[in-house]
This record gives structure tokens, sequence and C-alpha cells, in this order.
């Protein structure tokens, strides 16, 4: 006989309903497109990283060098455009301030990205992409503001199962500049290596979907997306830039199919029931982080030792200690 894993409601109590509908961990106010693509990736997975909040004690070189990256080029386009330095002055602001964010943070020595290595690849960026000539500038926006790291907030139509507020979707973008007549929204991407397909990779990644979505919800039309690549390697760097477009149908999918799955992460909180993805999503850009905890029966003692509860917010894109 199959055992049953079905939940008879009316072996509760209002406590025990209250108990397993409203868990003591919150469900999340703010989502973006980090939190759903771990969802959408492995329920499990999201349920550890952004539910409960666990993330590795050792911070990810990849991620490490990619925000110092990101960090430099804001700072330097905001010197240039926003403060009006000469490119020179703004370029050295930026390095200046990539090699603060990446501080004293110890590269893994099988890995290219240093902080020496993750710099030479701001210089290279700049000397292929120089700024104010490279045909991309920021738009300016209603009030002034220039679109650099420009970010949305907005509500979805979905109730948050806990305050009853709207369920906010979040982004930010790197830029949101004036490109080939039309407006695009411009990201750049750190990388190991660049394959003859990371182009292709782009044309229907749901995070610039979601950002175009975000653009119309603040009434800015998005012609398109520009990403911009740079391979740090220990020997090289190279570079490519891909361009794709988002057309109104798709935006309105992604948009309907986004609260689906929200609705379908709300059902995940209220039951407590998190599958496992058992498949590709294990072993996908180097193997899932959790893959030592899903091998594990006795989960606590792995999640206490090798990882730390930190809150991610989407906004500010910062982690919280808890």
């Amino acid at each position: 006989m199959l055992k049953s894993y079905s939940v008879n409601w009316m072996d509760y109590n209002m406590d025990n309903l209250a108990e397993v509908v409203f868990p003591s961990t919150p469900f999340p106010d703010v989502l973006d497109s980090t939190i759903m693509a771990t969802f959408k990736a492995c329920r499990h997975k999201a349920w550890l990283e952004y539910i409960l909040h666990w993330k590795p004690r050792e911070p990810s070189v990849h991620l490490h060098a990619g925000a110092s990256f990101a960090k430099g080029l804001e700072v330097a386009r905001t010197s240039f455009f926003v403060d009006n330095q000469p490119a020179e002055e703004a370029a050295a602001s930026g390095l200046h301030a990539l090699l603060t964010a990446y501080g004293d943070f110890e590269c893994p020595q099988d890995s290219a990205k240093s902080a020496e290595r993750t710099a030479g690849a701001y210089e290279f960026y700049l000397h292929n992409y120089p700024l104010g000539q490279d045909g991309c500038i920021p738009v300016t926006l209603p009030g002034g503001k220039r679109g650099i790291e420009f970010s949305f907030a907005h509500p979805l139509p979905i109730k948050h199962p806990q305050t009853g507020d709207p369920i906010i979707y979040a982004g930010r973008m790197d830029m949101l500049a004036n490109f080939a007549d039309g407006v695009f929204i411009e990201d750049d991407k750190t990388a190991s290596s660049l394959g003859a397909l990371w182009g292709r990779q782009w044309d229907l990644r749901s995070q610039f979907t979601g950002y175009a979505w975000g653009c119309r919800e603040s009434s800015i039309k998005a012609d398109g997306v520009l990403v911009r690549g740079v391979s740090i390697l220990k020997t090289k760097y190279d570079t490519q830039m891909a361009v794709s477009y988002r057309p109104e149908w798709q935006v309105d999918r992604w948009f309907e199919e986004t609260c689906q799955l929200v609705e379908e992460m709300i059902t995940c909180w209220e039951s407590g029931k998190w599958l496992h993805n058992l498949d590709h999503a294990c072993t996908d850009f180097g193997g899932c982080l959790f893959r030592n905890i899903c091998l594990s029966q006795d989960t606590q003692p792995w999640l206490e030792n090798y990882f730390q509860r930190r809150k991610w917010n989407p906004i500010t894109r910062e982690e919280t200690i808890l």
C-alpha cells in the first residue's frame, strides 16, 4: 500500500493550523530575479537560501569579484556623467572603488579573479568601451537623475500571505542607456570564459525580461538589452557584446508566468513542502552550494558548520547577518 503524504486538516486544532499555515519563518516581502531563478531551479534550494536565509560562510570568488567590478564601473560612470570628471580621473575613481570593494578578500589560488586581475579586467573594459565614446550614454530621467544603477520596485497583484500587502518585485540594472537610437537595458557580466554561444543565452533570460517589465511600470519603454561580457583568465582578457530585444508579448508572458510562480511559492510556504530538484540543478554551473546538505540525512550540523544565516535585501542588494 502506498503511504499517503496528504494532510488531514480536520486533525488539527486552530493552534496547529496557524502553525502550519503561517510558519514562524516569514515569507519575503520583496522578490527579485535571483530569488525567482533559484525557485525555478530547485524549490528546496530557494527554501534554504531565501526563506531560511542560509548562505555559505565563505563567499564565492565569482560573486565577490563581479560585485567589485560592478562597483568600479558604477563609480566611474557617476564620476564622468554626473560629476563631470575627465575620463581619466573618472576611471581612476572607479578603480579605487573597485579595489576598496574587493578589500582583503583572499582569492583561491586556482581562480583568476584576484584583486589585481579584476582591476585589470576593469581597465580592459574601459579600453574597449571608453566613457562617453562607446555609443552608450546613460539616459536622463525625470528630475535630472541619470540612468546609472537604475532600480525599480513595483507591486505585484498578489497579496503577501502574512501582511496582506502587495508583494513587491524589484530589480536594479547596471545602466539604462541611450544606444543605437533607442533606450537599452545595459548589463555587465564577468566570466571565466566567453564561448561561441555566450551571446545567445541572454535572448530568453528572465532577469532582463523582468527589467523590461520594471521599466514599463516606471513609464519607460526599453527597446532592448545590451550585455557586455569580460572574461578574466590568468593570462588574458576577452570581451563580447550581445544585443537582444524584449517585445511587449514577451514581457506580458513573463509577467503572467512570474505571478503564477509567486503563487506556487506561497503554496510551498503555506504547506511547508519545498521539493528537491535532484537533477541537473545539482551540478550546473559548478554544482549547487547545498549539494552536501542534500547528501546528508542530518542536515543541521552541515548548515551550522559551513553556512551562516544572512538575509538578502533585493532593494539595497545587501545581506544582513541574522
